[in-house]
């Protein structure tokens, strides 16, 4: 039986959990359906999933159809859980984006559309909830061509719109032949002759869907059921099963993890090839920190008829629930690293502090924050031991609200939040260089240690280069120095992060393995990773200050559609915000603006939108770039290292440290 590991997308509130339950219950797999509003549907397994009705965690069940077994991925819809949806994205074979008929397309839609175009991943379009009242057909389909922008093929067409009795009559019509003709001349040469067999068009119809070609649409109600059937007739016939070779190499990709009652970690994987077994001992990792790293699989779960059950083995194109690999984490390969599950989403561009209610145990809060940080690595914690204090990073505010609760309820922790802040980078403005020598001047520690800092082209991050020759001394002392800047980078002059720049080791040196006649080795006068990891910060940032840097704040791009009436208000208030419009265009009675705005002031649009637009303005936003302030004081980010920036100060924190 074929595999196909199977997304299910869409804006909040389309009805994808709705259609996951409806697609379970017809499968045979749940004998009663589940409600999003009664918090007992089958894929919300979080206390806070269940009294919120929305999707949190991405949850993975199984089911049967003929010939093939789908692993159906039910995944967040909320903007604030985007990183889930990414996380996804990677493992899928196909996908279906859930829009629905009442609010039509909304911004969520069109960057979910958008990433499933630019990765081809085959999808098709169940458009949901036609027994609701103001349920429409043509304005959505309209609306999906113009605002999607993508080649759609109507499987049908729907029947009683707004009513219980709302049912989809399945058929091909002649735009539909007219679309997949456009991409087949074969195809297109049959239309000219007046002759097109039916099975012509079929092969035609599967061939393009699984090229991502075209996206079949369906009409449907979740609820009633209307239009399922023919939607699971095409995740059978037009999407593609799941590829790779069972008796290849090992390779897969880890896209979530979790720990279990006991705090043992589990990882949920994607295998693209070869076979992994109860007992393996695999090598894992990110390419950095997982080279060389191994670990034994203890246990192994693979998802069949709505649950998961254990095995012994699995094959590629499984997902598999992994238990033994203590040092897992969200985006590690296991085995030979293959297909890539690359970042395709901006990483969250605002922070704030996690402040411990009365009788909370600091130590243990961060212990918990640093566990959920292991299940989704992008809530970034930063602890600031000299304050005692704990942030994180976020996409939005209702990410408080979830962080707060899972505190609350699987840890027994009290939180509350500061108020959000937002997430800068700084970069260099030139080259820099500095060196300290051995034994010389006031360099306290028993190494050589020289760096270049030069400027790198936007968005390629950090590159760490050697300039001198590897065999001068150990590699145990490189790799300490290599860390250590990586690690120095993460706050620059300003305390924030330092990208976009190439570290070149220009000096090194260190003092020899020494010890006295008829005795041991003496720490005293030979050099160790703790020269090299003491000294490297005062070199970096020594040459970060001849380099010079600038900070920079996160830049949205918006769009953003209001009355056309309603510009003499908006125009002013974008500008007191900071925003830019670019690009002004009219569409019947409304207009759409594009163009950026800071991250800082995007909850301050949205919240002033409504206002503005009597409730009729509709906001797009979507990380596009990092620009240098230019609005009000340079941000200052306050530091949580041993302060670099002052040689004295450093030096004190790190000779106690060495001596407690």
């Amino acid at each position: 039986m074929h595999l196909l590991n199977l997304g299910i997308l869409a804006h909040v509130d389309a009805g994808k959990t709705s259609l996951t339950e409806r697609l379970l219950h017809t499968a045979g797999v749940i004998d009663e359906l589940g409600s999003v509003d009664a918090g007992s549907t089958a894929t919300d397994t979080l206390a806070l999933e269940r009294q919120r009705g929305i999707t949190i965690k991405s949850a993975v069940v199984s089911f049967p159809l003929d010939g093939v077994t789908v692993n159906l991925i039910d995944t967040p819809g909320h903007p604030d859980f985007i990183a889930e949806v990414e996380r996804v994205l990677g493992v899928l074979d196909g996908a279906v984006l859930v829009v629905s008929a009442v609010e039509g397309v909304q911004a969520q839609t069109r960057v979910l559309m958008r990433t499933l175009r630019r990765l081809r991943i085959p999808t098709l379009v169940f458009v949901n909830k036609i027994d609701r009242r103001g349920a429409r057909e043509a304005a959505v389909l309209r609306q999906m061509a113009q605002r999607l922008a993508v080649p759609l093929v109507p499987m049908g067409t729907p029947a009683g719109l707004g009513t219980r009795t709302a049912r989809f009559d399945p058929g091909l019509g002649p735009d539909a032949l007219e679309t997949l003709a456009d991409r087949d001349d074969g195809l297109l040469a049959a239309c000219l002759d007046g002759r097109v067999p039916a099975g012509r068009v079929r092969r035609a119809l599967a061939a393009q869907t699984r090229s991502a070609a075209v996206h079949p649409v369906y009409f449907g109600s979740a609820l009633t059921g209307a239009g399922v059937p023919e939607l699971i007739g095409g995740i059978e016939r037009l999407l593609p099963a799941a590829a790779g070779d069972p008796d290849g190499p090992l390779s897969g990709t880890v896209f979530k993890v979790e720990r279990g009652p006991a705090g043992e970690k589990a990882a949920y994987a994607r295998l693209f090839s070869g076979t992994l077994r109860v007992r393996d001992r695999i090598p894992f990792g990110d390419g950095r920190r997982g080279a060389g790293t191994e670990g034994r699989v203890t246990g192994l779960d693979v998802f069949d008829r709505g649950t998961d059950s254990r095995a012994d083995s699995a094959g590629a194109g499984r997902i598999v629930k992994v238990r033994g690999l203590g040092g897992i984490r969200i985006g590690d390969a296991l085995g030979t690293p293959g297909r890539a599950h690359e970042q395709h989403f901006a990483p969250p561009t605002l922070e704030t502090v996690v402040v411990p209610g009365a009788g909370t145990d600091r130590r243990f809060l961060h212990l918990a924050l640093t566990q959920l940080a292991e299940q989704d690595p992008l809530i970034g914690v930063r602890h600031d031991a000299l304050r005692g204090e704990t942030s994180v990073s976020l996409y939005g505010e209702v990410q408080k609200e979830v962080l707060q609760a899972v505190l609350a309820d699987e840890y027994g922790l009290d939180v509350t939040f500061r108020e959000t802040t937002t997430l800068c980078v700084e970069r260099p403005l030139g080259t820099g260089q500095a060196v300290e020598f051995d034994k010389k001047d006031a360099n306290p520690f028993l190494a050589t240690v020289g760096l270049r800092v030069d400027p790198a082209p936007p968005g390629t991050g950090v590159a760490f280069r050697l300039g001198v020759e590897l065999g001068s001394m150990p590699y145990a002392f490189f790799r300490a120095v290599e860390d250590t800047v990586r690690e120095t980078l993460g706050q620059g002059l300003h305390g924030w992060q330092v990208t976009d720049c190439t570290v070149t080791m220009t000096h090194s040196g260190y003092s020899p393995r020494q010890s006295h006649a008829h005795q041991r080795f003496d720490k005293s006068m030979s050099s160790t990773g703790y020269d090299f990891r003491g000294l490297t910060p005062l070199v970096l940032i020594d040459a970060l200050r001849r380099a010079g840097t600038r900070v920079h704040e996160p830049v949205h791009r918006f769009r953003l559609q209001a009355p056309a009436d309603t510009l003499g208000a908006l125009l002013p208030a974008l500008a007191r915000l900071g925003a830019v419009p670019e690009r002004t265009a009219a569409q019947a009675m409304a207009c759409v603006l594009e163009g950026t705005v800071p991250a800082a002031q995007v909850y301050a649009l949205e919240q002033r939108l409504p206002g503005l637009t009597r409730g009729e303005g509709e906001l797009e936003t979507v990380f596009d770039h990092y620009a240098p302030v230019t609005r009000g004081t340079v941000p200052e980010r306050r530091r949580t290292d041993h302060n670099p920036l002052d040689r004295k100060e450093y030096l004190l924190n790190v000779t106690r440290r060495v001596g407690e």
